[in-house]
C-alpha cells in the first residue's frame, strides 16, 4: 500500500460533538469496520492518539498534536477561522466544513430580519407591550420588499439560500463572489467580483454580508464601505463579526446614513453590555442564534455519512477547505 492510500484507510472515527446515541448508533451500522468512539475531555483527548478522521466542534494545536495518524477533520460548522490552519495544512490533513446544513434556516432568519424592519415590527411590538393601539402609525415608514434590490457579498450555500427566498418575494437580487468562473445561480440576477463591491453597494436597498472571516475579508465594511451604501439602506450580518468595522457601522447607524442593520454577529461577541448598538431602535440583534435548526445535527449526520463513504471509497469529499483561502 503506498503512503497516498495509507492516508484514505479510515479504521477510527472520534466524534467530537454532541451527536445522540441513535446518530452514533447509525454509523456503526452503516460502518461496523469503522470503530466510531466519543471524544471525552476527562481523558484528556486520549481517543485521539490513534485517530484517523475527527468530527469536531473544537480543535486546538494541542488536541491536534495528540492525534498523530489524523488524516481528515470534519468540521461541525461553516466558518473555519478558529481552527489551527497552518498545522492542518502542514500535515496535509483533508478539512471538510458542514456548509449547508445551515442554509434553510438561516434563509429563513435572513428574510425574517428584512421583514422586520419593511414592517416596522419593533415599533409595532413596542405599542404591544405598553398596550398602545397606534392607528396612526406613521405609514410612510413601512415599505416593501417587492421591487427592491438586494446585494449579497458572498455567495455560499447561506445566501444562496437567501436568494431563492428573497427572489419569492420579488426582489432583485446582485451577488458578489471571488470565483466568477463558476455558473451565475437560478435566482441570482447578476453576478460581479468582489473586486466590483464597492461599484454595485450604492445600488441596492438591502445588503447582506455571509462571507467567511480571512484575511482578505476581515474589517471589509469600513468607514469607506458603509459610506458607499445606499442612504436609508440596511445591512445585514450573519457571516463573521471581524468582517465588519464595528465603529463603523455605529457611526453610519448614528448618523442616519443606514437605514437600519440586522446583526445576527457581532465584532466582539458576546457583545459587550455598553455598545451603543443594544440600545438603537433601527437595530436588530439576534445573538448569533441565525444557525440554530432543530435539523441541524440530521442534516450534520447525512453530509458525515456522505463523506464517510467517500472518503473509504478514495473519492473526493463533499465541501473541502481550502486551507489557504481559509474558507
Amino acid at each position: 500500500m503506498t503512503d497516498t492510500q495509507d492516508r484514505r484507510v479510515l479504521k477510527k472515527l472520534v466524534v467530537g460533538v454532541p451527536l445522540t446515541d441513535e446518530h452514533i448508533d447509525r454509523l456503526r451500522a452503516l460502518f461496523p469496520e469503522i470503530e466510531v468512539v466519543r471524544f471525552s475531555e476527562t481523558s484528556g483527548g486520549n481517543e485521539l492518539a490513534d485517530a484517523d478522521a475527527l468530527v469536531a466542534w473544537t480543535l486546538t494545536e494541542e488536541l491536534l498534536a495528540a492525534a498523530a495518524r489524523l488524516r481528515w477533520v470534519q468540521w461541525s460548522g461553516a466558518g473555519v477561522d478558529t481552527l489551527p490552519l497552518s498545522s492542518l495544512r502542514a500535515r496535509e490533513i483533508i478539512v471538510t466544513n458542514f456548509s449547508g446544513v445551515h442554509a434553510i434556516n438561516m434563509g429563513e432568519h435572513a428574510l425574517a430580519m428584512m421583514l422586520v424592519f419593511a414592517r416596522q415590527m419593533p415599533t409595532l411590538i413596542r405599542d404591544q407591550a405598553i398596550r398602545r393601539w397606534q392607528d396612526s402609525f406613521d405609514r410612510s415608514r413601512i415599505f416593501e420588499l417587492h421591487g427592491q434590490t438586494l446585494l449579497l457579498v458572498g455567495l455560499g450555500d447561506i445566501a444562496l439560500a437567501v436568494a431563492e427566498r428573497a427572489a419569492a418575494f420579488g426582489l432583485t437580487i446582485i451577488g458578489v463572489r471571488l470565483r466568477l468562473d463558476q455558473p451565475r445561480p437560478a435566482k441570482v440576477d447578476e453576478v460581479v467580483g468582489l473586486d466590483r463591491l464597492d461599484e454595485v453597494l450604492g445600488r441596492a436597498d438591502h445588503v447582506l454580508n455571509s462571507l467567511p472571516l480571512t484575511p482578505q475579508s476581515r474589517g471589509l465594511f469600513d468607514d469607506a464601505r458603509l459610506a458607499r451604501m445606499r442612504p436609508g439602506a440596511f445591512f445585514y450580518n450573519i457571516g463573521r463579526g471581524g468582517t465588519v468595522d464595528t465603529s463603523a457601522l455605529v457611526a453610519s447607524l448614528e448618523s442616519g446614513h443606514l437605514g437600519g442593520a440586522g446583526l445576527d454577529v457581532t465584532d466582539p461577541e458576546p457583545l459587550p453590555l455598553e455598545s451603543p448598538l443594544w440600545t438603537m431602535a433601527n437595530v436588530l440583534i439576534t445573538a448569533h442564534t441565525a444557525g440554530g435548526t432543530p435539523r441541524y445535527w440530521d442534516r450534520g449526520v447525512e453530509l458525515l455519512e456522505t463523506n464517510i463513504g467517500r472518503f473509504i471509497a478514495r473519492e473526493p469529499l463533499v465541501n473541502v477547505v481550502d486551507l489557504a483561502a481559509g474558507y
